[in-house]
């Protein structure tokens, strides 16, 4: 199951974490953001354990989004080490992400 980031756990979650995050930010009233829904969970489940694989709802974690000049969605950020390594705009095919994926780990 994908990880729910929020502002309040995104430090220790993602930013303080020594593995790849895979971050989607999406919202309950985004089509594109429900059609990518499905992917981000089996991604969860492909990489449980070497990736962590989670969701910001922007709606709910504005401060996130502010924070990383998210202005559509979806947006999936690749962060390492605290830095953004990669990023996804618009909904994409499982194949694409796992590329992405795979050229960070």
């Amino acid at each position: 199951m994908a990880l729910e980031f929020t502002d309040s756990n995104f430090q220790t979650e993602v930013l303080d974490s020594d593995k790849l995050s895979v971050i989607d930010f999406w919202a309950e009233w985004c089509g594109p953001c429900r059609a990518i829904g499905p992917v981000i969970e089996e991604l969860s489940k492909d990489y449980a354990g070497k990736v962590n694989v989670g969701k910001v709802n922007v709606d709910q974690n504005p401060q996130l989004s502010i924070n990383y000049g998210i202005t559509s969605i979806p947006a999936i950020l690749f962060i390492k080490g605290g830095q953004v390594v990669d990023k996804q705009v618009g909904a994409a095919p499982k194949s694409v992400l796992e590329k992405k994926i795979q050229s960070n780990l």
